[in-house]
């Protein structure tokens, strides 16, 4: 226990360390103005919160700006801000002082701003992955703790939150301590643990398909009666915890629907920058937002997001289950990021989130997303100033992964592993291209976009390509055979059947036993 606890130390340590390198580079928007960046808007919502009456937040007026970095996430991310703000005017009233404080930049409170998503990440995002992995019984010791470094060390989650600047480790952490009360039995407190992650950032809507299926499903599971209680349960605890979150916006109907105006703005468009999805890549052939007028485009993005996640929606309801439950929080993000409205570049965290759940059962696909996810993301950071962050943290992060869970051939591999593996080293070679072609080759003067179009459309590709791979996991689970590693990790074996004396019962081609 002792020893165990000591590594987990060393672990944190290492990445609180890690997380501070990066750091010390450049932020969002760093002495850009007028309206600088998301470093800039995180220090503004807590100028606003700290100041203004709660209730007028989210509204537009002399004394808040709304075309000024206006609040546009839901309450839960505004108490945040205010907490910081509160701080933050206890050590000086500058840094958040109304209206004179827009475009502030100091070395004390940068230092304040990083320290405060350290904290954050410390206190929720840590404990979470710790937590996950730390239920896992099939797993061996050494694999949890491989699994836990790996996911900490994520490079697109350190880059955005601890470089580009944001707070995606508070509503990333509340769901992945839902998925823990889920696989632990606690519905309840899953149920609360993800509403709160929702009204923390709306986006965690991509992975609200899966949670509410899979909950509907369990409940349908269960016996007649307690499965009933069970919903009504479920029901009333997120109405409670929307009503507690909420409440303040409650009073009338005016400021509720000012708020919903807010945080999902439909005027803002189909995408943000060059981001590595459907409607992006299309763009490059098919200017969509010519053709079509943004209501049109509304429609479109919805069912089309709809008719994607559905496959994955209706086998986990009506098959519910643990392994389908994270698989399927995988396949709807990656649905919402692939075909829903304004999808940021930076959205692909949510569904990255969900393949570091798998890092140690499939190692290899995991690795391949987690480097494209980041790489998908090269031209805001290259944008940010964190260049050089990027290529430190993506060398550190393969070599580090690769030696913890070794990518060689052996030859009892079938032809269809090596041709992946073969897929997966061309696939890095050609980000790696790209990534030198962005930094060094200076792009046609009529096509100044060019970098960043390829790297969009290049991680598109992939993305579709994931989404068909665990898609087509989910679906399957049941009738695909396990591999030799899944085998030893719930150590158990197959025995053929004919190795046994077989009697008229027996018609099943393999035999399960548990190895003592």
């Amino acid at each position: 226990m002792r020893d165990k606890i000591l590594i987990c130390i060393i672990i944190a340590l290492i990445n609180i360390l890690i997380r501070w390198c990066v750091s010390l580079n450049d932020y969002s928007g760093a002495g850009k103005p007028p309206m600088f960046g998301d470093y800039e808007a995180q220090r503004h919502w807590s100028e606003i919160t700290y100041n203004l009456p709660v209730k007028e937040w989210y509204k537009n007026s002399s004394q808040n700006d709304l075309m000024y970095w206006g609040l546009d996430y839901p309450p839960l991310t505004a108490y945040h801000s205010w907490v910081c703000g509160f701080f933050a005017h206890h050590i000086n009233p500058e840094w958040v002082a109304l209206n004179t404080s827009h475009g502030f930049e100091s070395k004390g409170h940068k230092l304040f701003m990083r320290y405060s998503v350290i904290l954050a990440d410390v206190l929720v995002y840590f404990p979470a992955v710790y937590l996950f992995f730390n239920q896992l019984q099939s797993l061996k010791t050494s694999d949890k703790v491989k699994g836990m470094f790996m996911m900490l060390l994520y490079p697109g989650l350190i880059l955005i939150d601890h470089g580009h600047f944001q707070y995606n480790c508070i509503s990333l952490g509340l769901t992945l301590l839902a998925v823990v009360c889920l696989t632990g039995g606690r519905d309840l407190i899953g149920s609360i643990l993800f509403c709160l992650a929702l009204n923390y950032k709306q986006m965690e809507l991509y992975h609200a398909f899966p949670f509410f299926s899979y909950l509907l499903g369990s409940c349908f599971a269960s016996a007649k009666e307690n499965g009933f209680l069970k919903l009504v349960k479920i029901g009333l605890v997120v109405i409670a915890t929307f009503v507690a979150c909420w409440y303040p916006y409650l009073s009338d109907i005016e400021s509720a629907m000012q708020v919903l105006h807010r945080v999902f703005p439909i005027a803002r468009g189909l995408y943000e920058d060059k981001v590595a999805n459907i409607w992006c890549s299309l763009s490059v052939v098919i200017k969509i937002r010519q053709l079509l007028t943004v209501n049109q485009i509304v429609i479109m993005c919805l069912v089309t997001t709809f008719v994607a996640v559905l496959p994955s929606t209706i086998n986990l309801l009506l098959k519910p289950s643990i392994d389908r439950f994270k698989l399927a929080l995988i396949n709807s993000s990656l649905a919402f990021f692939l075909f829903s409205f304004h999808v940021h570049e930076k959205s692909i965290l949510i569904p990255a989130l969900a393949v570091c759940l798998f890092i140690p059962e499939r190692p290899m696909s995991s690795l391949w997303f987690l480097v494209i996810s980041t790489f998908s993301m090269l031209p805001l950071l290259i944008k940010d100033g964190l260049l050089i962050a990027f290529v430190a943290l993506m060398l550190i992060y393969v070599i580090l992964y690769m030696s913890e869970f070794p990518m060689s051939a052996t030859s009892s591999e079938s032809w269809c592993l090596k041709l992946c593996r073969l897929v997966f080293y061309l696939s890095l070679t050609g980000a790696l291209a790209l990534t030198i072609a962005m930094v060094a080759v200076e792009p046609p003067p009529h096509l100044p976009d060019l970098f960043p179009v390829l790297i969009s459309a290049f991680s598109c590709g992939h993305f579709v390509l994931f989404f068909l791979y665990y898609n087509y996991l989910q679906l399957s689970i049941g009738s695909i055979k396990p591999s030799v590693k899944e085998m030893e990790k719930e150590k158990v074996q197959y025995i053929p059947k004919e190795s046994f004396k077989t009697g008229p019962q027996d018609i099943s081609h393999l035999v399960r036993k548990k190895r003592i």
